[in-house]
């Protein structure tokens, strides 16, 4: 049974009639049965019969008779509702991670690349009915995870994301990995088709310039939301390998060329941020997905159960007991 409402509530304001019609009874009571004078009553005292006791209950029954008929003016109903949703205006996405070694700088807990896969896992997971995709890059950059709607695959995809400098030559490529992304989204249908560039430090490496890949971004009307990921001063940074293999590192200064992703996000009318934390990053991929946002054309189909026969059928009921048992049973009770 679904939610009880009432197409008419507004009658239920007439049950402060009973109340008073409750005062009003106990006010002429002695007035609305028949008297009889007489010198003394002392050889009745004590005799009154159960039927004279339970002639109140005559009034009761009008009560309850008067509330079902004011429960059924008010059109009590039982409200179920389906909803059917279809996405209208869906957004492809394209996430370019960079996976240099300097991601591995431990300004961000536990560091930067493992603060952001946990960061884009919820982001992911909140953009429900939305196509998403993977670009890893360094030196290089490749497709991890082509624009997909299967959050399974894409979250597994994500979780296995480490620095390997056996698969990318180390260093930052900006320019590739943007262009790699704009490649795998360039021909959607999609409403709107967006890249989160994400980097820690200057463009070294690739064979294509980052202000390029940026007009060519603008060309197909793809928007480029930057991100430099962080802190402010110094971190420590891997710096070589031990002879275990294990990696070293050492104080540095953080570098992140502000300037060239201001342009890319300015370019494509996108927007910079700016990871220096945790949180702070969390917070970015929370406005972006505030910011790009789509748009649900939800339906609601409303069926309803009219429940005011029953009260009025109740009503008519008591009445009607009411009447009989008055004009019989509790007929010529004092």
């Amino acid at each position: 049974m679904g939610k009880v409402t009432f197409l008419n509530p507004e009658f239920l304001w007439l049950f402060l009639l009973v109340p008073i019609a409750i005062a009003w009874l106990f006010y002429k009571r002695n007035q609305l049965s028949a008297t009889l004078t007489m010198p003394t009553i002392a050889p009745f005292v004590g005799q009154r019969t159960f039927l004279a006791k339970a002639k109140p209950l005559l009034f009761v029954l009008r009560l309850l008779a008067l509330s079902s008929i004011i429960i059924a003016l008010a059109r009590p109903r039982s409200v179920d509702v389906t909803s059917k949703s279809k996405m209208t205006k869906g957004v492809d996405i394209v996430m370019a991670i960079d996976v240099s070694s300097s991601m591995l700088a431990n300004d961000l807990k536990p560091n930067r690349l493992e603060a952001l896969k946990k960061v884009a896992s919820t982001f992911i997971q909140d953009r429900v009915n939305d196509r998403i995709g993977l670009v890893v890059y360094a030196g290089e950059s490749y497709t991890r995870t082509p624009v997909t709607s299967d959050k399974a695959i894409l979250l597994q995809s994500l979780k296995t994301i480490v620095y390997d400098d056996s698969v990318l030559a180390d260093g930052t490529g900006i320019g590739v990995g943007l262009a790699t992304a704009i490649n795998r989204i360039k021909d959607s249908k999609a409403k709107s088709r967006i890249v989160i560039l994400l980097t820690d430090g200057v463009n070294n490496s690739g064979t294509i310039d980052p202000r390029t890949a940026a007009e060519i971004a603008k060309e197909y009307g793809i928007k480029v939301y930057t991100i430099g990921i962080g802190t402010n001063g110094n971190a420590l940074f891997p710096v070589a390998k031990d002879a275990n293999g294990k990696l070293v590192f050492r104080r540095m200064p953080v570098e992140i060329d502000q300037k060239l992703m201001q342009e890319i996000a300015k370019t494509t009318d996108a927007k910079y941020f700016r990871a220096t934390s945790n949180r702070k990053l969390q917070a970015i991929y929370d406005e972006i997905n505030t910011l790009e946002t789509t748009e649900i054309n939800e339906q609601k189909f409303y069926n309803y159960d009219e429940k005011y026969k029953m009260f009025a059928l109740l009503a008519f009921v008591l009445l009607g007991i009411e009447v009989l048992a008055r004009n019989t049973v509790f007929r010529g009770i004092v």
